[in-house]
């Protein structure tokens, strides 16, 4: 007579685990304003630091490549810097989430849609 109910507690289930998931991604998504990484280069000459969600926290330039004859030089450095910041901060960013993804018994690699 009431076939089908045992699905109701699977649908259950699906419902508790989505808004489990989705309350530890805005904790993750707060938490990833504060995480940092350190992007280098010229052998650390340019030092960029970003927040895990790729946003530019600040800009360490040692003094010594300050030359007006190396003006280009100086740029690739801090553009170096900067990419190698952000690509770090991505790398972390899908770390953190395939935490979670994995906690939800979904694949490792499983992409988020942000």
């Amino acid at each position: 007579m009431f076939k089908g109910l045992g699905q109701m507690g699977d649908m259950a289930k699906m419902m508790k685990a989505a808004k489990e998931m989705q309350s530890k991604m805005g904790e993750l998504q707060d938490s990833l304003h504060d995480m940092t990484v350190t992007g280098e280069s010229g052998a650390g000459l340019v030092k960029a630091v970003a927040s895990a969600k790729g946003e530019l926290k600040s800009l360490d330039i040692d003094p010594s490549i300050f030359n007006s004859d190396d003006k280009e030089v100086v740029e690739d450095l801090i553009l170096a810097a900067i990419k190698d910041a952000q690509a770090k901060a991505a790398e972390l960013a899908q770390q953190e989430m395939g935490k979670i993804t994995e906690g939800l018994g979904l694949p490792a690699d499983f992409k988020m849609p942000f």
